[in-house]
């Protein structure tokens, strides 16, 4: 049975998702495809120990801004949740980048390692201190973000974009993207059904 605040969290999810401005029907379907993919099935209550990265001082100047926004209850939500993640650097992060190595933390919530131990769909959370840009990458998977305190994203397909606190960002399957803070704390949600 799954825990009452996860659940709760994946509830806010689906209804930020669907209330999302979607950049075409492509992400709408992405939306529905990861809503469908938790709402069927549980995975396996994750074992990992919470642990915490510096740079996630800033999830609580973070979490204010979303508080005072359409996605409120969502930001309540991942801050009932987030004492139990698991916050690491990017695996491809190099010490000699000192920027990106202490301005950047990313948790799984649903997936390898997260709170629940799936393989068909990763739900996770990024933060980034004022002033950090996530390195360039690409994955198989497409990928939907919701912004819980600003920033832009690019793609090879698109311009630097702030979808604004409504708004939604796809990235179809294995396009380079990346992503960055402003002159606040960055902190998004990434939805991929893989």
């Amino acid at each position: 049975m799954r825990a009452a605040k996860l659940q709760d969290f994946l509830d806010q999810s689906a209804q930020a998702l669907r209330a999302a401005r979607v950049p075409s029907e492509r992400a709408a379907r992405a939306c529905e495809r990861a809503i469908a993919l938790w709402q069927g099935a549980e995975g396996t209550p994750g074992t990992a120990a919470a642990d915490r990265l510096p740079v996630c001082q800033w999830l609580d100047p973070a979490l204010e801004i979303a508080a005072q926004g359409p996605r409120a209850g969502l930001a309540r939500a991942f801050a009932a949740i987030e004492p139990g993640l698991v916050w690491r650097r990017r695996a491809s992060a190099n010490p000699s980048d000192a920027a990106f190595w202490n301005g950047h933390a990313n948790a799984m919530i649903l997936g390898p390692g997260g709170l629940e131990d799936r393989k068909d769909i990763w739900i996770g959370a990024t933060v980034m201190a004022p002033g950090t840009t996530y390195a360039d990458h690409d994955h198989p998977p497409e990928e939907v973000y919701l912004s819980l305190a600003p920033g832009e994203w690019w793609n090879a397909e698109m311009d630097w974009t702030d979808p604004g606190p409504e708004g939604a960002i796809y990235n179809p399957p294995g396009i380079r993207h990346r992503m960055r803070a402003g002159d606040g704390p960055f902190l998004a949600l990434w939805y991929l059904p893989v």
